[in-house]
């Protein structure tokens, strides 16, 4: 997500906030008039293929994924680690792998049991249940909302698609702000 490339035109955008990147996020938020609407507060999770070895545990811990690859999407040019999509970005680890698109980054989770850490959502309609989450135990949290122009109303398909995101969270358990 670069926000200085989008913010004229886009109607809608699904961030995370995290005590890591809020302060640069919410500044280059307010520069580019935008509005940031929080819809709920999820602990990270670790995605991991379901024949990885990690999934006969019911949580993991940092120490447990020191021997397997992460896996991030490719940030583009200006490859700054406030706009990861992936919280903990900045952690280190032995083997780090860079994708362009979720089917190389599901792909190789599944083939080289690689993982990447997220919100615990994941839609079993796009990768056909081959991707679970476990939680992390790690002291954090990601607030997930939208980001959407102030002087420029919801389109009617944006405001649909939202209705169906709220639905699609509180399948998951998530309790959504309102």
């Amino acid at each position: 997500m670069i926000l200085g490339k989008i913010y004229k035109s886009f109607r809608l955008g699904i961030i995370y906030l995290n005590d890591f990147n809020q302060t640069v996020l919410k500044r280059l938020i307010a520069e580019k008039n935008l509005e940031f609407i929080p819809l709920f507060e999820a602990k990270p999770h670790v995605f991991v293929g379901r024949e990885n070895p990690l999934t006969k545990k019911k949580s993991i811990t940092l120490e447990d994924l020191e021997d397997y690859p992460y896996l991030s999407y490719e940030q583009g040019d200006t490859n700054s680690f406030y706009f990861s999509e992936e919280i903990l970005s900045t952690l280190q680890s032995k083997k780090h792998i860079q994708i362009s698109d979720r089917a190389t980054i599901f792909n190789l989770m599944v083939g080289l049991n690689g993982y990447t850490i997220s919100s615990g959502i994941i839609s079993s309609e796009l990768n056909d249940e081959k991707i679970v989450a476990i939680p992390l135990e790690i002291d954090d949290s990601m607030i997930l909302g939208y980001l959407k122009n102030k002087k420029i109303d919801l389109s009617k398909i944006a405001k649909d698609y939202l209705e169906l995101l709220k639905q699609h969270i509180r399948n998951y358990g998530f309790e959504i702000y309102e």
